[in-house]
């Protein structure tokens, strides 16, 4: 049997809107939501019903669920569709896209299906799209920095994942974790969905900067009296994280390696400069720092060309990929 099977006989694809368009003069869109969903049996029957009211069409993607997630969402009124396996949040999310474009979609949403968010921010969400300025929208809990719901210990693993993922994307994004996006449907295709975990929110920044896609932010609300998650939180951080330093070390080596090795170099450089001085001065040099002092240089050196080497083969791969 397909690892994928349809299960949406009780649910049609609404048909894209033909409407004229409004007194502004913007055409109707077709807002499709794309939910992923594992184990979701609880919440998720609300969350399609919730979420029809703001959009014409609403996917959930079960993704290798053991409960009754797929059959709820069907009867509520959801096109699903099935992953016999477990592929992970960025394959669900890849099925969700390619079948919103099955589907005509011209704007498309994706919510966590735990009941985290809240489908009523949905039109927030979408009207930079809707108006022409943005190509993808990032629900952000921190936009005002008035959150006072999120746990401190998620705010400070927060907070390193933001600067991490905004190093290797090249944005300004003050909620890289946010599952609740909207994106223009003609931006679908510059997303590698390569991640397996919950990192692909910070992938698909990378992928989004990379692209130059113009990216808005709006403010919106979460809700942690509902957050089911069995993953534990510092082993979801920190494979964040790590996912994020080894896209930084193909995309961008000159942060992975040149600067490092620079600082590296640096600071034996300096050793150096400090014995030379005491050899100068008559004093005696230890084994242990000097032989600490070559390696630096020596490992620092080798970093910093090695990243600058990386760079000139990205970019050059880069140029043969444009044309």
């Amino acid at each position: 049997m397909n690892n994928e099977s349809l299960m949406s006989k009780n649910a049609r694809p609404i048909p894209k809107n033909e409407e004229a368009p409004d007194a502004s003069g913007t055409p109707p869109q077709n807002i499709t939501v794309v939910l992923p969903a594992f184990n979701e049996e609880v919440s998720i029957g609300s969350i399609v019903l919730l979420t029809k009211h703001y959009s014409d069409n609403v996917i959930v993607i079960d993704d290798g669920s053991s409960d009754r997630t797929a059959a709820i969402a069907r009867k509520a009124g959801a096109y699903v569709v099935v992953h016999e396996v477990n592929k992970g949040k960025g394959a669900a999310l890849k099925t969700g896209f390619e079948a919103a474009a099955d589907l005509g979609a011209d704007i498309i949403v994706t919510m966590d299906s735990d009941g985290q968010h809240n489908p009523d921010e949905i039109p927030k969400l979408v009207a930079p799209i809707i108006a022409g300025h943005a190509d993808m929208v990032n629900g952000s809990r921190y936009l005002s920095h008035t959150d006072k719901n999120t746990p401190i210990y998620r705010r400070v693993g927060q907070t390193i994942l933001d600067r991490a993922t905004n190093m290797n994307s090249g944005l300004q994004i003050t909620d890289s974790q946010s599952g609740f996006r909207a994106f223009a449907a003609s931006a679908k295709n510059v997303f590698r969905f390569n991640a397996q975990g919950m990192a692909i929110e910070s992938e698909m920044l990378a992928d989004a900067g990379r692209s130059g896609l113009r990216i808005k932010e709006v403010e919106i609300g979460v809700r942690y009296d509902v957050d089911c998650s069995t993953v534990n939180p510092i082993k979801h951080g920190l494979g964040v994280l790590v996912m994020v330093l080894k896209d930084v070390e193909f995309n961008k080596p000159l942060y992975y390696f040149t600067a490092p090795g620079i600082i590296l170099g640096a600071g034996g450089l300096c050793m150096g400069a400090v014995f030379l001085r005491d050899f100068i001065l008559g004093r005696g040099l230890d084994f242990g720092p000097t032989m600490l002092m070559i390696l630096f240089i020596i490992v620092g050196t080798f970093m910093a060309l090695t990243g600058i080497l990386l760079h000139s083969v990205s970019a050059v791969m880069g140029e043969k990929e444009v044309v």
